[in-house]
């Protein structure tokens, strides 16, 4: 079994088509479709239930698929650990909030860059669920995610703090308006939602018409316009209050203030360049050790 062939199997299961897998691999399609035929044939069981809209993982796949995130996990990770040095280099992949990365990393991955640029540095955007997912399954380095985070695999870091708000048109003059208007949200797994979820079942808002949206703009462009509101940080339209385009309209203490914590896994080894960018955040004064035996650092016997 190689390791290539968990990373092309690891790449179906995610996209749920091969076709998909082949895009964002770079392979050609007949290859991805080879290459799961063959590890099939070498493990002699079915990993995939083909249908007309792609294919689904089966029992046998699952299973498979918990050991290839570990697999492939361990061989990126002494990857790194043997060609990591002192000076910050290589890749460094991060997830974030889309409401994170618009108003809260512009500034620090500028700064970053700047200190280090021979770090590769990468930054993929979702919501906080598929984000945890994305860092235990070895696929992120570490992600800002917009809630406080209990796992026992990770390992949470204090970024940011985020006051919310329901906001509206600017023509919308009182809550008693606001509440008539359509809801813009992201879709579920979204931290923000979640606690608008809360707050419309305290206030017996939950018929209230939703509507959904995949991107950060698509939503505040609508409460401009007047399509509707939403529960968003206040510094994500503080440009738009300044001019007068949205109004906002507080919520009380149990709804109103959210963390934006930094995760990463327990067990990963944490590279030269993972290390600098932690030290950039503002709860990050306190670095995480680099996961190495005593013997790694000198200090066995």
């Amino acid at each position: 079994m190689e390791s290539a062939d968990l990373r092309v199997f690891r790449a179906v299961a995610r996209e749920g088509s091969i076709t998909k897998a082949a895009l964002r691999l770079g392979y050609v399609q007949s290859n991805v479709t080879a290459r799961i035929r063959q590890l099939e044939a070498e493990l002699d069981t079915e990993l995939f239930v083909r249908h007309n809209r792609g294919v689904t993982l089966s029992a046998s796949g699952r299973t498979l698929l918990a050991y290839a995130d570990k697999i492939v996990g361990l061989l990126d990770e002494a990857t790194q650990a043997l060609t990591s040095s002192d000076e910050p280099a290589g890749p460094l992949a991060i997830g974030s909030t889309q409401t994170a990365a618009a108003v809260r990393l512009p500034k620090l991955l500028a700064s970053y860059y700047e200190s280090y640029p021979n770090v590769r540095l990468s930054l993929s955007t979702g919501h906080t669920q598929t984000l945890l997912e994305q860092v235990l399954h070895y696929e992120l380095d570490g992600s800002f995610i917009g809630c406080e985070c209990d796992h026992p695999e990770l390992r949470a870091i204090p970024a940011f703090e985020e006051e919310l708000a329901i906001v509206s048109a600017a023509s919308v003059a009182d809550w008693a308006e606001a509440v008539t208007k359509p809801i813009l949200v992201f879709a579920k797994g979204c931290s923000y939602r979640d606690v608008l979820d809360r707050w419309l079942s305290v206030n017996g808002l939950t018929q209230s018409v939703m509507m959904e949206f995949g991107m950060l703009e698509a939503i505040v462009g609508g409460v401009t316009a007047g399509l509707g509101i939403s529960m968003l940080p206040k510094s994500v339209v503080r440009k738009q209050v300044a001019e007068g385009l949205v109004r906002i309209h507080d919520v009380p203490e149990p709804f109103r203030y959210m963390k934006t914590e930094f995760v990463m896994r327990k067990d990963s080894f944490v590279s030269s360049a993972l290390q600098a960018f932690i030290a950039m955040l503002p709860g990050g004064g306190v670095q995480p050790e680099s996961r190495l035996s005593d013997v790694e650092k000198g200090t066995g016997t």
